[in-house]
């Protein structure tokens, strides 16, 4: 049976398939010791090599874990490009990568693991998945702020899609959004001329946001079976 590259390194835990297809264009994978190009097919037998290490062709056991970032870690697992890195910072036994991003300036909940299927399908949009965000703006909030945040604001070229705005405070207020695009809350603010001071994730799909800042811990069998069910 034939499975391409990207979906193979996924399957045994290396990396997702994002990541994976960057090391293609990078030219880091080699089947039977030759680089190959995006939509290689690999079959029993062959030797699958990321600079020059074995990737071992049994699947291991999956490592699933909740991290509450704190602001100034960038999620990379590019080591050795950025110091502040949440791989170094949280220094697991195993390889692991993140689910999604939080970007360097917020904080919050954010999964990571070494099941690249589970990444490839919680990324897909079209999934519909939620993502709660608290959000601590500059000046005092509004219903006219509130309404047009949840009907949709015009960034990157495109409309963002209507989505659930509530208010918490003079200051704040919670969005989940089912879409991610670049920066998203803080070009819809910055759009309506508002300024996010403070930005966390709180909740994704089933799993809301329980440890402290800078500590992590790992799912619990009744929370990966939900996820699963869920995508």
């Amino acid at each position: 049976m034939e499975t391409r590259i990207n979906k193979y390194l996924s399957q045994v835990g290396y990396c997702s398939r994002r990541e994976a297809d960057k090391l293609i264009d990078q030219g880091r994978i080699t089947v039977n010791n030759s680089v190959v190009e995006h939509g290689y097919k690999i079959t029993q037998g062959d030797i699958i090599k990321v600079d020059s290490e074995k990737i071992n062709n049994s699947i291991k056991s999956r490592t699933y874990l909740i991290f509450n970032k704190p602001r100034g870690i960038v999620c990379t697992t590019d080591t050795e490009k950025e110091d502040q890195n949440i791989i170094d910072y949280i220094n697991y036994k195993k390889r692991i990568f993140p689910i999604g991003r939080l970007d360097k300036m917020s904080e919050g909940l954010i999964f990571l693991t070494d099941d690249g299927e589970i990444v490839n399908k919680i990324l897909r949009s079209r999934y519909m998945h939620e993502k709660e965000y608290l959000v601590t703006v500059n000046k005092k909030i509004n219903s006219s702020f509130l309404e047009k945040m949840a009907n949709g604001i015009p960034i990157l070229n495109t409309i963002t899609k209507k989505c659930i705005v509530k208010f918490v405070s003079d200051y704040q207020f919670k969005i989940i959004l089912t879409q991610g695009l670049n920066r998203q809350i803080r070009r819809m603010c910055d759009f309506l001329n508002y300024k996010v001071k403070k930005l966390e994730r709180i909740r994704i799909m089933n799993i809301k946001l329980d440890v402290p800042r800078g500590k992590w811990r790992k799912f619990s069998n009744n929370e990966i079976n939900e996820l699963k069910n869920l995508i």
